[in-house]
């Protein structure tokens, strides 16, 4: 793995993320997956949202 360098909006440098640092979250990230889940609501995943589902007993 390479370092991450992360810039702010203005095009700064904020930090940079090293390969060691990467190595031990993608570790972490094997072992309890649900720790860097992106929707932490614990709603349904997209495929079964609530648009896209179809009525099937409407006759």
């Amino acid at each position: 793995m390479h370092e991450v360098k992360v810039f702010d909006s203005s095009g700064r440098l904020k930090k940079v993320i090293s390969p060691q640092t990467l190595n031990i979250r993608s570790k972490q990230q094997m072992e309890t997956p649900s720790m860097f889940r992106r929707n932490k609501k614990g709603g349904m995943p997209w495929s079964i949202s609530s648009k896209n589902q179809t009525k099937t007993d409407t006759q």
